[in-house]
């Protein structure tokens, strides 16, 4: 009944753009009682491990139904680490034997999705996120809700996008709709999580802003619905003469946004250091989380803050109720607790547990100089995130949407710039360069993008902004392959064909650029007069015709695998 209903809107909004109104408003909805019933499951979760084994509960945030009191069981806090360790082990089994690709922190996997996988997700891939990160989180595991929503949301989308046949650049769309709705429903934050799907697919300065008006209203269709479940109040309590109140403070605000940057350089090569262990571990995926689970259970003997998202703890350090000493362990300890958790495979996102990461290091420099907590803390959040994601614009607006702190958006502004410039620059020297691996530079190295390049290289050609053959009279694409050039593209790359040598390593295997992963992407396949749309099944043959987008530096490590074409190709389509 709700299909036919949905057919017969269809059928009025013949448009493309009047029929993606429609779906903003479905996927907004779907994405809201997604949300909530994730939201609900993880309670339960909650309720039953680590509450119910292991007695103890995290202060939870009133808004939320929760009290900012720490409870202990009469058994002390020994039962945490079985039941961390038993979480990590459920999701495991459950990730890595239904739906491997749901396992870590979920935004990635919508990310690459949207550039590498034409936006298709696994129908069976939202659900198994949800009860896995529920169970997760639930026991105690160091993550947030944030990639668990995502992928939930962009899940629906991806569905949603095969049960109407949508073309593939609509269902790309559709899953950014379907993660923003999910994210404006759990952190009641309707502007941000818009920017953030459509800002967080690039490392650079970068947005989707085709897809901002369909995003933007599945965001705020799925704020409505979600407030009639829990109200529109934000998450968090601030002071209510929270603001700035002279020169003075902009200094220490931006003292607090190179700290925030040295912080978010450093986040993401811990984490994926960490991931980077645990995969070098010979056993099982299955039970990689189960280790990670009993690593932060061990650690919570210590420091029982580190579990969990924590926001409970982020709204003590906004009322000023944590010691310096407290603060600069969790700063330190919760970086290793996510990493731990999230790294080791389990299923969880990262946002929380960074938030947290910053709301520490700005109570500590509130501590430290005598410094009003509440600002420091929202603005410490907002800056470490933004840097360690790279995703400045986006997490202004959430963080201040989360805490109503909108007084604060200029001091935030500046510290987040701050934040987010110093991590680049230090980050262009280490390996890891964003907490958000899927994550390409521009558009221009997104896949999701190559027929733009196509199509941009072959205008300049028509329009005789590039020098070719004189022996070259009709200009198109085929011309471009007999004349064995290379075509410049914007962001100094280039458009190149070449045919697949026998000896080439990826004969009868998969394309692989090594080293130069993040400079060569492969656009199509010609074989047998067919055009391939390559994806990460897709195994090369000698003969194959390859349409690669390429920088300079790596022609000469192409040209060991394929040779130029000659005058006897014919490329199927003009």
């Amino acid at each position: 009944m709700f299909k036919s209903a949905l057919i017969k809107l269809y059928s009025i909004a013949s448009k493309p753009s009047r029929r993606l109104l429609i779906d903003a408003i479905v996927l907004g909805i779907t994405g809201a009682l997604g949300a909530q019933l994730f939201v609900f499951l993880l309670k339960a979760s909650e309720g039953l491990l680590l509450l119910g084994l292991a007695d103890y509960r995290p202060p939870g945030l009133p808004d939320e139904g929760g009290v900012l009191i720490e409870f202990i069981g009469p058994h002390g806090l020994w039962l945490i680490p079985l039941v961390t360790t038993f979480g990590g082990l459920l999701s495991g089994i459950l990730v890595y034997s239904l739906a491997p690709e749901s396992e870590g922190h979920g935004t990635d996997t919508v990310v690459r999705a949207y550039h590498r996988t034409l936006g298709f997700i696994r129908s069976r891939v939202a659900p198994i996120k949800m009860v896995a990160s529920a169970i997760t989180i639930g026991s105690g595991g160091a993550a947030g809700r944030e990639g668990p929503t995502a992928l939930i949301g962009a899940g629906f989308g991806s569905i949603y996008s095969s049960i109407f046949k949508r073309p593939f650049e609509e269902r790309r769309l559709l899953i950014l709709i379907g993660m923003a709705a999910g994210l404006s429903a759990v952190f009641r934050s309707p502007i941000g999580s818009a920017l953030f799907a459509i800002e967080v697919l690039y490392r650079d300065m970068e947005f989707e802003s085709d897809a901002l008006l369909y995003v933007m209203l599945g965001s705020v269709i799925a704020f409505i619905i979600n407030g009639l479940f829990v109200g529109w109040e934000p998450l968090f309590r601030i002071p209510i003469d929270i603001g700035v109140h002279g020169v003075t403070d902009y200094l220490w605000f931006t003292v607090l946004g190179i700290l925030c940057g040295l912080v978010a350089a450093v986040v993401p090569v811990i984490f994926y250091g960490f991931r980077d262990i645990f995969k070098s571990i010979h056993i099982p995926n299955h039970f990689k989380p189960a280790i990670g689970g009993l690593g932060i259970g061990l650690l919570a003997l210590t420091v029982p803050q580190v579990l969990g998202g924590g926001y409970g703890w982020i709204q003590e350090a906004i009322d000023g109720s944590l010691t310096l000493e407290l603060l600069f362990i969790l700063l330190l300890a919760k970086i290793v607790a996510f990493s731990l958790t999230i790294g080791s495979g389990g299923s969880g996102g990262v946002f929380a547990p960074t938030l947290f990461v910053g709301a520490m290091l700005g109570g500590v420099m509130a501590k430290l100089f005598h410094q009003p907590s509440a600002a420091f803390v929202l603005i410490g959040m907002t800056a470490v995130f933004a840097g360690a994601a790279r995703v400045p614009i986006a997490t202004m607006m959430m963080v201040t949407e989360m805490t109503g702190g909108y007084k604060l958006l200029a001091p935030a502004a500046l510290a987040v710039m701050i934040s987010f410039l110093l991590q680049g620059a230090l980050s262009k020297r280490l390996k890891y360069k964003s907490l958000y691996e899927a994550q390409v530079a521009s558009r221009a190295e997104s896949p999701a993008h190559h027929l733009e390049h196509v199509q941009t290289a072959l205008r300049l050609i028509n329009e005789k902004k590039i020098n070719l053959p004189a022996t070259i009279n009709h200009i198109d694409l085929h011309a471009i392959l007999t004349s064995g050039i290379s075509v410049d593209l914007p962001d100094n790359k280039q458009m190149i064909i070449g045919t697949l040598k026998a000896d080439s390593p990826w004969n009868k295997k998969l394309f692989n650029a090594g080293k130069f992963k993040n400079e060569i992407e492969l656009v199509a396949v010609l074989r047998n007069r067919h055009i391939l749309i390559p994806n990460d099944h897709t195994e090369l043959t000698e003969g194959d015709q390859l349409l690669l987008i390429t920088s300079e530096e790596a022609i000469e490590f192409l040209n060991k695998h394929i040779s130029p074409l000659g005058p006897y190709v014919s490329f199927p389509f003009k």
